[in-house]
């Protein structure tokens, strides 16, 4: 880089604020546009919409303002590597230089797919890729809402391949999808159709493109938006190989705006196809069930009238003989019963005699256990004073008693 010339005088004495000025307007005059990559940090929002933060690398860092209302076409966060595009300028009231940004751009596909997987896992943790949140597609859906570019092929080539399929009423919700406030609007979109309730389904739709022009489909308001959607979404964004965070919390994920129009509608073709199916089987189930029906009645024997009541006669002769077997049971069992209440004075008579036999056998029991009877043989008791008997002739003293069968006498 070529050594400029000296600007002023080295004998001119300038006043502070002289000298600010200067340099402010030498800066400003030979970088009136500047491009610069590097590395986010430090990045504050002050209360009035103003952010303020650092570019670096490893050997300087400058000073960088975006003043509010600039297009930001991402969330700008810490480490985030970004080319930025803006004017040198300076802040006298500090001393500093810095950059007044016009233009921020992410630097390189990898600085982006590292900032989306960091936005997935961390989406991810918060439950929203959940697929017990997913709902289900309506079959055949009355109103379809579409959030996306009304000038745009994919709108046409959704109204076209609905026309073609199976024709339904569309609203379309404008809104732009790439740059700054893309973003806003896909999201705005969803959130009118959640609050309107004027459709039975979404599709959030857009063209191919490049990764950078992909990226406010992945932007967190975007993905919070389809997640929270109670309508279900269908995402239709980019080709085949295009993935959007989108895509994760979406209901259902269509490989392009015309697979998304696809999905969700069936083809008049098939629907006639499904009908025509189920004709058949509903005529081939009529017609069995016709076929068993004719079996059965011609299976069917008719008897005459009078084999009818013979056949009734029978059955009644089986029924009387019946009764009367039973009947017969029963009058047997009344006469044994009054049998028994005939003899049943004979038989008290004999219980009584068999009892008083039986008591009689007890007392001559009770008698011959007694001990008088042992003192009709000759035996006597002796008994001291305390009424105790005396076994042996040491133990007599007197008084004393000696009970005979017929007496007791005193000693």
């Amino acid at each position: 880089m070529q050594k400029p010339e000296p600007f002023v005088q080295p004998d001119i004495i300038f006043s502070v604020s002289d000298a600010s000025a200067l340099l402010k307007n030498v800066v400003e005059t030979a970088f009136p546009r500047i491009r610069i990559r590097g590395e986010l940090s430090q990045i504050t929002r002050a209360t009035s919409g103003h952010m303020y933060m650092t570019i670096k690398d490893s050997g300087a860092a400058i000073s960088v303002i975006i003043w509010r209302g600039t297009p930001i076409p991402f969330k700008l966060e810490d480490g985030l590597e970004v080319i930025i595009t803006g004017r040198f300028t300076t802040y006298p009231m500090r001393s500093n230089y810095q950059i007044v940004v016009n233009e921020i751009e992410m630097a390189g596909i990898g600085a982006i797919l590292k900032m989306l997987e960091e936005r997935k896992q961390k989406l991810a943790a918060e439950g929203l890729f959940d697929q017990s949140r997913k709902k289900a597609i309506p079959r055949f859906p009355q109103r379809i809402g579409v959030v996306t570019s009304p000038t745009g092929a994919a709108f046409q080539d959704i109204q076209n391949r609905l026309k073609e399929r199976f024709p339904v009423k569309i609203i379309l919700y404008p809104a732009t999808v790439q740059g700054a406030t893309a973003a806003a609007e896909v999201a705005a979109g969803i959130e009118y159709f959640n609050k309107e309730k004027n459709v039975d389904v979404i599709i959030v739709a857009r063209g191919g493109g490049s990764l950078e022009d992909l990226l406010p489909f992945s932007e967190e308001i975007v993905v919070r938006a389809a997640a929270a959607s109670e309508i279900p979404l269908i995402s239709g964004v980019g080709h085949e190989p295009d993935w959007m965070l989108i895509d994760f919390a979406a209901d259902l994920r269509a490989p392009t705006p015309t697979g998304a129009a696809e999905m969700v509608v069936p083809t008049k073709i098939s629907l006639l196809q499904e009908l025509d199916n189920l004709w058949h089987r509903l005529s081939n189930n009529f017609t069995t069930r016709l076929t068993n029906a004719k079996t059965r009645i011609e299976n069917i024997t008719i008897k005459s009238p009078k084999q009818v009541i013979m056949e009734q006669q029978q059955r009644l002769d089986d029924l009387t003989r019946t009764i009367n077997i039973i009947i017969n049971g029963k009058l047997t069992n009344a006469y044994q019963r009054m049998e028994i209440f005939t003899n049943f004075p004979s038989v008290l008579q004999n219980k009584m005699m068999s009892l008083k036999q039986a008591l009689n056998h007890l007392d001559q029991m009770l008698n011959s256990l007694s001990y008088k009877s042992v003192l009709k043989r000759g035996y006597a008791i002796v008994r001291n004073s305390q009424n105790k008997i005396i076994s042996s002739a040491e133990e007599t003293t007197k008084p004393a008693t000696i009970e005979f069968s017929d007496g007791v006498i005193k000693l």
